[in-house]
Formats: C-alpha cells, sequence, structure tokens
C-alpha cells in the first residue's frame, strides 16, 4: 500500500468558511486562514479549497485568500470553483496554488482536461465528480456544487477524466457530505478500482474508523475532511471574533456538540491509521 495522503477540506464562500449538509444549508464556521494554519500545524499532507458559490455567480473570489495563505503554508494547496478556462487555471496556479479542481466546466468541455493537463502537467489537474445515487443504484454526477443533474454516469465519467490526461479525482458524495455517517464505499471502491490514477474520497467522515474504513474497504488512495475536523477545531478553540455580518451563524453562537463527530485532530486520526498498519506521513 502507498502512502495515504489526509487533506482537510475548505469550503469557501466570501470571506469565511462554511460547511453544510449534502452540499446545502451552509453554516458559517470561521476564518479559513484559522483553520488552515492550525491543520498546517497539525501535519495535514495537501489542502483543499473550494470556493462554492464561484460556479454560481461564474467567477472564482478566492484568491486573495489563496495568496495570503500559500506564503505561510508549504504543503499542496488545491483549488477549485468557477475555473471554466486555461487562462482561470494559469490565475489559480499564480495565486500559489499548487493544483485545480475542475468539475462543472470539464462536464460541458472536457476536452479542457486534455487542453490544461498538456499545458499543465496532469499532476496539476484534479476532476472533481460530485456523485449522487440514483434510486436504480446508478451513480450520477453532478454540477454547481451538487446543485445541476447532469445525466452522466460517474464511473464512465471518472474513466473519461483519466484518458483525457486528468491526474487524480476529488469524489464526493452528496448523500454523504456533511453527515458523519461514514463514506460510501461502494462509490468510492467502484471508482478507484475503474481508474489508474489516484481517488481522493470525501463526504461522510464522522468517526476515525471511517478513515480506516474508506482506505482498506473503500480502496480510496487518499481522504479528505470537513466537518469532522472542523468541528473538533471550533470546539477546542472558541473565538470570540464577530461574525454578525456573515450569514448563518447559529452554529457559532451555540457551539453545540455534534455527537455524530468524533473529536479528532490530524495527528490523532494518522496515528490510529499507523497503529492498523496503513502509512502515512508523521513529521
Amino acid at each position: 500500500m502507498t502512502t495515504i495522503r489526509f487533506i482537510p477540506r475548505l469550503d469557501i464562500k466570501g470571506p469565511n468558511l462554511v460547511k453544510g449538509v449534502h452540499l446545502e444549508g451552509l453554516r458559517v464556521l470561521g476564518k479559513p486562514e484559522r483553520f488552515s494554519e492550525y491543520y498546517y500545524e497539525q501535519d495535514a499532507d495537501e489542502l483543499i479549497y473550494i470556493d462554492v458559490v464561484a460556479s454560481l455567480y461564474g467567477r472564482n473570489s478566492i484568491l486573495g485568500m489563496i495568496q495570503k495563505i500559500s506564503k505561510k503554508i508549504f504543503i499542496p494547496l488545491t483549488v477549485g470553483g468557477g475555473i471554466r478556462s486555461i487562462e482561470d487555471i494559469q490565475n489559480v496556479l499564480k495565486s500559489g496554488a499548487d493544483k485545480v479542481a475542475i468539475n462543472t466546466a470539464v462536464i460541458h468541455s472536457p476536452e479542457l482536461i486534455e487542453e490544461a493537463s498538456n499545458k499543465f502537467g496532469s499532476s496539476t489537474i484534479v476532476v472533481s465528480i460530485a456523485a449522487k445515487r440514483q434510486i436504480d443504484g446508478t451513480y450520477e454526477a453532478y454540477t454547481d456544487n451538487g446543485r445541476e443533474k447532469t445525466g452522466i454516469d460517474v464511473f464512465r465519467w471518472a474513466q473519461q477524466a483519466e484518458q483525457l490526461g486528468a491526474g487524480e479525482i476529488l469524489l464526493t458524495s452528496i448523500d454523504r457530505d456533511g453527515t458523519g455517517q461514514g463514506f460510501d464505499q461502494d462509490l468510492t471502491k467502484k471508482v478507484s478500482t475503474s481508474v489508474s490514477i489516484p481517488v481522493i474520497a470525501c463526504g461522510g467522515a464522522g468517526r476515525i474508523s471511517h478513515i480506516r474504513d474508506i482506505i482498506t474497504e473503500g480502496k480510496a488512495d487518499a481522504v479528505s475532511a470537513a466537518s469532522m475536523l472542523h468541528y473538533n477545531f471550533i470546539q477546542n478553540h472558541y473565538t470570540d471574533d464577530d461574525y454578525s455580518s456573515e450569514g448563518n451563524i447559529e452554529f457559532l453562537k451555540n457551539i453545540p456538540k455534534y455527537t455524530r463527530f468524533e473529536g479528532a485532530t490530524i495527528l490523532e486520526i494518522k496515528r490510529f491509521l499507523k497503529e492498523t498498519g496503513i502509512p502515512c506521513r508523521i513529521d
């Protein structure tokens, strides 16, 4: 087994880190910079930033944020949301990102994958797939942060993305996102075994054992988590910053204990993986 990467995912809306359930009902959690620096100190292997409203508005507005973060954090940064062209990719990389994650644009124009991988290298191009299980057991790819159906089969799309030059796949289960109920192992395993490029499993982490299971049973090459890490950070690093003008802040006002999420730091997660025989980097 190759060394497993553990990658916090930070969904961004405006200046704030947000999180929802099934990619909906976004709640403000705080400033991304604070979370990013903490995860970096905790031995995150990479960080993923997704501008969750960029496709809706046709632009990526977090590049200034990435410029600042990249000067303090020295692990690979992947940035997604609203990326529609070679010029957009170039601008994201110039801001300090190491990779770009693209969903909506490559669904509509698959040739962008080939063009981008030829220009920037396949290791720079991450195809982001938001998957939703259908009644008949198939999985459909969605765009626009999980808002729009495409009619495209996830597994065929993953294979096509690889053939066109994608370097890896960020696979998000819409059904499991933000639930803490565990990853969709069936989805992840089918995609992982149908392509030869790395697959990052995302959506559903609530306990440390979920992370182990998606690696051993789901055959994920890397694991991305959000709610599990963010809620643990908030509960243990409370801040009294004023977010009164930032949208849905009911969560921050109450700082509830979410019992379905097991509090754990990245270091605790990695130590657990090591103990169970799963190789991962710990400095």
